[in-house]
C-alpha cells in the first residue's frame, strides 16, 4: 500500500493503481469517457484531468499510477474549465439528437420515438407506458391535438409526418396500463395531501402524476361530472365513454374526487387550510380569483412562469386559470409540470421545476442523408385510415405506420456519457461550432447492431475490446489527424467487425455512436 493526498485527505491504496481507478475505489467521481477497466489506457477525452498540487499540471488520472506522496485536486475552477472545453470540443464534432425533434415539440415531451418502437413491436401496454409517464389522456388528446409534434416531424421532408397521434390514439384505446409497475411513490410524501381545484385536463395531469408520486391528491370541482371543457366537445370527435374511461383510469391510480360543489372564498379558505398544497386549475371559469387573494390580470392569475407558484404560499395554479389555451395538451404539461414543484415545495426544496438535461441537436437532414435515416424505416408513405379517422387505425395499419419512423432519437438517452458529462459541465455545442457538420451515416446489421460515426468519440473501447477478443477483423481506426474515424477494416460489414462480442462493445460505448439496432431492445445500459 501507498499513501498520497486527495483533496488534502490523506488515503491508501494499493501500489500500481492508476490514478483514475483509485479515485474511483475512493468515491471521486472524475468524468472518463475513453477509460474502460481491463483495458489498456488510451488517453484521448481528456475529461478525466485532476491537478498535480506539487507541480499545478493538470493531469490525465486514466494513465498515470499513484506515486507516494503525491497530492491531487479533483476539483477546482481550473479543473472544471479544462473538462468543460474538452466536452465542448467533443460536441461541436458530434451530429446527433439526444431527443427527437418530434419529444422537443410536444409540449408534454413525450418520448414519441420509443412509444413508436414500442407499437412496432405489438406491444401495446408498452405504449401506453411510455405515453402515460407524461401524457395522462392520450384516447382524448388522440382525438383532439393539433399534432405539434407532427409539423417538425423529419418524415415529412421525405413524404409526409408520421401520423403520431393517430399512434398514440391507438394506445390509449387499446393498452392496458400498470402504473404500479413504473412508478415508484416517494416515502417521503405519504403523509401529505394536495387538493386541485379544477377536473379539466391541467387539473386531471396535475392529480395523476402528484398521486403517483406519493402524494394523496382531492380533485374538487363545481361540476357533477370531471372533465371539465373536454366535456364540451362533440360526441363524434370525442366520444364521452373515452373521456370517462381515462378519467376512472385516474381515480384507480387513489385520485379522490369531490364533484358539484361551488367553490367559493369560504371554501378556497377552508382547502388551503386543510391540504398541504393547493394547485388551481379552475380553467378559464368567471371566477373572482383576485377575492381569493390571487394576484390577477386581465387573462388570469399570475404565477412564477418557471414553478407556477402564485403569490400566495403553498398555492400554484396552471392551464387555463392563467391564459387562454388552445391546446389541451400544453395544459397537461402544466399539470404535469406543477406537480414536481408542489412536491419540491412540500419537501423543503428549491423550487425549480421539473429537471431538464442537456440536448444535442443537428437541424435538417440532408438530402444526401435520407438513404440512411430510411435504413431503418419503411419507404411506403403515410397511412391513412380504411374505415376513416373516427375509427382510427387497425393494429395492421399501426405496425405499417409505425415502421416509417425514422428513429431520429438516441437508442442510449438514458446511459451516454456524454450527455451526462455535458449537463454537470453545462457544455456548449456551439462553442468549437461551424456551420459545416460531419454527414449522417448508419451502418445498420439488422437484429444486432448500429453504428452512427458521427456520434463517435474516437475513445477507441470498441477498438481496444475487439482486439483483445480477438476478432476477425473488429474495429480499427481509419485515417488520420481530426478527420481519423472509427470503422470497419477493408469496408466489411458491421456484422464482421462485432463477431463474437457485439452486445459487450455497444454497453461499453460511452456515447450513442453503437447500438442495438433490434428495436425490442429499448433501454441499453452502458458498463463503466
Amino acid at each position: 500500500m501507498i499513501t498520497f493526498k486527495v483533496d488534502t485527505q490523506e488515503v491508501s491504496i494499493q501500489e500500481g493503481t492508476f490514478l483514475l481507478k483509485a479515485l474511483q475505489e475512493l468515491g471521486h467521481n472524475v468524468p472518463h469517457l475513453c477509460y474502460y477497466e481491463g483495458l489498456e489506457h488510451y488517453t484521448s477525452c481528456m475529461l478525466c484531468l485532476v491537478k498535480n498540487v506539487k507541480t499545478g499540471q493538470l493531469i490525465p488520472s486514466c494513465s498515470l499510477k499513484v506515486e507516494p506522496d503525491m497530492e491531487i485536486i479533483t476539483h477546482d475552477d481550473e479543473i472544471v474549465e479544462a473538462r468543460k472545453m474538452g466536452l465542448d470540443l467533443l460536441l461541436s464534432d458530434h451530429v446527433g439528437d439526444c431527443e427527437a425533434p418530434c419529444t422537443k415539440a410536444c409540449p408534454a415531451h413525450m418520448n414519441i420515438p420509443q412509444m413508436i418502437r414500442h407499437l412496432q413491436d405489438g406491444e401495446i401496454d408498452e405504449a401506453l407506458a411510455i405515453v402515460k409517464k407524461d401524457i395522462v389522456l392520450p384516447g382524448v388528446l388522440g382525438r383532439i391535438c393539433p399534432a405539434p409534434c407532427e409539423k417538425i416531424c423529419r418524415r415529412k421532408d421525405i413524404d409526409e409526418p408520421v401520423a403520431i397521434c393517430l399512434l398514440k390514439r391507438y394506445a390509449g384505446d387499446l393498452g392496458t396500463s400498470d402504473e404500479a409497475s413504473w412508478f415508484d411513490p416517494d416515502p417521503e410524501l405519504e403523509d401529505k395531501h394536495i387538493a386541485i381545484i379544477g377536473s379539466g385536463p391541467a387539473g386531471l395531469a396535475a392529480a395523476y402524476h402528484a398521486q403517483l408520486r406519493g402524494l394523496q391528491c382531492t380533485v374538487f370541482d363545481r361540476e357533477v361530472l370531471a372533465g371539465g371543457q373536454l366535456r364540451a366537445i362533440n360526441d363524434e370527435i370525442l366520444p364521452k365513454e373515452i373521456l370517462d374511461t381515462e378519467i376512472e383510469a385516474i381515480k384507480n391510480t387513489g385520485v379522490l374526487f369531490s364533484l358539484g360543489k361551488e367553490i367559493t372564498l369560504d371554501s378556497f379558505n377552508q382547502i388551503t387550510q386543510d391540504f398541504d398544497g393547493v394547485i388551481i386549475a379552475t380553467g378559464a371559469m368567471d371566477l373572482d380569483l383576485k377575492s381569493w387573494g390571487l394576484e390577477t390580470y386581465k387573462q388570469g392569475i399570475i404565477i412564477s412562469r418557471t414553478t407556477y407558484e402564485t403569490n400566495l404560499p403553498g398555492v400554484f395554479a396552471v392551464g387555463a386559470a392563467l391564459k387562454p389555451m388552445k391546446m389541451a395538451v400544453r395544459s397537461v404539461a402544466h399539470g404535469k409540470e406543477a406537480s414536481h414543484c408542489v412536491i419540491q415545495y412540500l419537501k423543503g426544496e428549491e423550487v425549480k421545476g421539473e429537471p431538464g438535461i442537456f440536448n444535442s441537436r443537428f437541424g435538417r437532414i440532408l438530402p444526401e442523408e435520407v438513404q440512411e435515416f430510411l435504413k431503418e424505416s419503411s419507404e411506403q408513405h403515410r397511412i391513412e385510415p380504411i374505415y376513416g379517422l373516427t375509427k382510427g387505425l387497425s393494429l395492421e395499419e399501426v405496425l405499417a405506420e409505425a415502421s416509417r419512423c425514422l428513429h431520429c432519437d438516441c437508442r442510449k438517452i438514458e446511459t451516454c456519457k456524454l450527455r451526462v458529462y455535458a449537463d454537470t459541465y453545462q457544455a456548449d455545442q456551439k462553442r468549437y461550432g461551424s456551420n459545416d457538420r460531419h454527414g449522417v451515416k448508419k451502418l445498420y446489421e439488422h437484429g444486432k447492431a448500429l453504428y452512427e460515426p458521427a456520434k463517435c468519440v474516437k475513445c477507441g473501447i470498441c477498438v481496444r475490446l475487439t482486439a483483445q477478443h480477438q476478432d476477425e477483423y473488429g474495429m480499427t481506426f481509419i485515417g488520420r489527424g481530426f478527420d481519423i474515424e472509427i470503422g470497419i477494416p477493408f469496408n466489411d460489414h458491421l456484422e464482421e467487425g462485432l463477431n463474437k462480442i457485439a452486445e459487450e462493445v455497444i454497453r461499453a460505448c460511452p456515447t450513442g455512436a453503437l447500438s442495438l439496432s433490434d428495436l425490442r431492445k429499448h433501454d441499453q445500459k452502458n458498463k463503466d
